[in-house]
């Protein structure tokens, strides 16, 4: 853990910081139906033809089940149309490779993915999907699912701040305005940056390298020409600047290439590196501060930010030692005993940005990876995967880590007004028994999916057939698998292979139900807490910013993860972790 890394560490929060209020105040622009943004003169126009085109009412408001329809509507549609392009790819144009179609059970896994922004990915992008595919059924959504999980956080912030009404905001319009306000002109400047760097924005066909290898050398080691056998690789090109920063910026993840953040052609340079770690935290970080200047207490939205930072630093920290203390077993063979575990990790960035990558990606629900988590040691391995169980709300991904922290505020108001005696109260709106409910389904979700999925693969053959390692570390390749999938993460341990019928099948289910049965409890809240009335806050009022409630906040996000995860956690990279220190056992 050395001085670098720490630089590193230090430079990266301080400029999250720097970031989260100017992002925060152009969100409050962007979010509210009657918000002029900076940009307003030049894309207003564009907003009202979109509004007439589709006959949206910018005007017309929605009751939350309104609200739900129109994003269940809308996400179906567009997840049938995904599935009918990727089916199709074969006879659309921009397939220069001539890649033929998906196969049913991939085509149905990668819609689902992509719809829930998920982005998890059972295929190498460069070797099976065309560039019509890439751009057009899946960046589509890299835009379009980020947007609704920020519309789901302005709905939920809406609820807490209106009072006695039964609207929380028109789906279209928070759909279109996300886009076209913030999305949009962000990656465009952000793609143009990756493209100075070194990234890679073409159409052209992939390029083929002659490569020769010596297979043969007479005693002096010299090699006759006949001896030389030639040989070609193929270097893979296509549109990846323009998907990689919607990637990161709605952190939806996936890759263009296979390796992901780990190609030079997806990530240049150390500065790309950065920028798209930093990307990945840029709009969860600033909704906080749109939570606080909405509910006018801003002191409220720097706290729930100094919760997300405190689980964050713990994670990234807990990695970055694992990872540098790497495997004793190696360290007695003397190989690389001062060095750390570098297996899986880009040479380019090393132990500490990995680490760094590894838990941002995973605080956020993004899955874009640096190094392959699959490499790490049992205990760094275990970062990104409990962080996935948490919900992802450190930070989280795009509106889907604010609207979930405050799931959890509403669990800790209601805890701690148990404690004190009193009428649970969150912001002058009670909480009454339909708000815990609704709170606890969304918690319940997870809790359900993870663990019956992850059970059902771990004792069914077709389960067992995708393993190419046993032991604890193969139960942590399937629990990190369904953890990923429910979490709408998209990460992996690589070492499973599920481009088989039932995975692909059981992992874009679990996605659904990752999303939307956690996306509907969310609205109902909202809805619920709009038609309240406020009550004036009084003596005693229980404060909901500060130390002490960010405490509580922090044990009830533990404490809920902990006795939901920490026995499935011990079948796997736990007791992997003791077997690695403490045994002899070869696993």
């Amino acid at each position: 853990m050395n001085i670098y890394g720490w630089i590193q560490l230090l430079v990266f929060v301080g400029v999250l910081l720097a970031l989260t209020k100017p992002i925060g105040i152009y969100l409050v622009q962007v979010l509210e139906a009657d918000g002029k943004p900076f940009l307003s003169p030049a894309i207003r126009p564009a907003e009202m033809l979109l509004y007439r085109v589709f006959g949206i009412d910018p005007k017309k408001e929605q009751s939350w089940q309104e609200y739900a329809v129109s994003l269940l509507t809308f996400s179906l549609v567009s997840l049938l149309a995904t599935y009918a392009i990727l089916r199709l790819q074969h006879l659309l144009p921009l397939n220069p490779q001539r890649f033929g179609p998906l196969s049913e059970h991939l085509a149905f896994n990668t819609a689902a993915s992509f719809t829930t922004n998920t982005n998890w990915q059972s295929y190498g992008g460069e070797s099976t999907l065309s560039y019509f595919s890439q751009m057009v059924g899946l960046v589509f959504h890299n835009f379009t699912s980020a947007a609704v999980g920020i519309a789901v956080a302005a709905v939920f912030v809406r609820g807490v701040a209106r009072q006695s009404t039964r609207t929380i905001g028109n789906f279209w319009t928070d759909l279109v305005r996300i886009n076209i306000y913030l999305l949009l002109p962000i990656s465009i400047v952000y793609a143009m940056f990756l493209v100075s760097q070194g990234m890679v924005q073409n159409f052209r066909p992939y390029d083929t390298a002659q490569l020769v290898e010596v297979v043969k050398t007479d005693a002096s080691g010299n090699v006759a020409m006949e001896d030389r056998k030639v040989e070609t690789q193929t270097i893979a090109q296509g549109p990846a600047a323009s998907q990689a920063a919607i990637k990161m910026l709605g952190t939806n993840g996936g890759g263009f290439f296979n390796a992901n953040a780990s190609h030079p052609f997806e990530n240049p340079t150390p500065l790309s590196n950065f920028l798209q770690i930093l990307s990945i935290f840029l709009i969860p970080s600033g909704l906080t501060y749109y939570l606080g200047r909405t509910v006018k207490n801003q002191r409220h939205g720097w706290t729930v930010w100094g919760v997300m930072l405190a689980l964050f630093l713990a994670g990234v920290l807990t990695c970055w030692w694992a990872e540098v203390a790497g495997n004793p077993r190696m360290h007695a063979l003397g190989v690389d005993a001062a060095g750390g575990n570098m297996e899986g990790k880009e040479g380019r960035f090393g132990i500490f940005s990995s680490a760094l990558f590894a838990t941002v990606t995973t605080d956020a629900s993004c899955g874009a990876v640096n190094a392959m988590h699959d490499s790490f040691t049992p205990l760094g391995g275990l970062i990104p995967l409990f962080n996935i169980q948490l919900g992802e709300v450190v930070f989280g991904g795009v509106g889907a880590g604010l609207y979930g922290m405050l799931v959890f505020v509403i669990l800790t108001v209601f805890l701690a007004g148990l404690m004190v005696g009193r009428t649970p109260e969150y912001l002058g709106k009670k909480i009454d028994a339909y708000d815990v409910k609704a709170s606890v389904l969304y918690v319940m979700v997870p809790v359900f999916t993870i663990l019956g999925f992850t059970a059902w693969a771990a004792v069914s053959k077709w389960g067992m057939a995708g393993l190419n390692n046993t032991g604890p570390h193969g139960f942590s390749e399937i629990l990190y698998a369904f953890s990923s999938a429910v979490g709408n993460n998209g990460s992996a341990f690589a070492g499973l292979t599920t481009n088989t019928y039932w995975y692909d099948t059981t992992l874009g289910i679990a996605m659904l139900l990752g999303r939307f049965f956690m996306i509907i409890p969310v609205l109902a809240l909202a809805g619920s807490l709009a038609q309240k009335k406020q009550v004036a806050a009084s003596g005693g009022t229980f404060p909901v910013s500060g130390v002490l409630f960010a405490m509580l906040v922090l044990g009830t996000i533990l404490i809920v993860g902990a006795l939901t995860f920490l026995p499935v956690l011990a079948l796997g990279p736990i007791v992997e972790h003791f077997l690695m220190v403490g045994s002899q056992i070869l696993y």
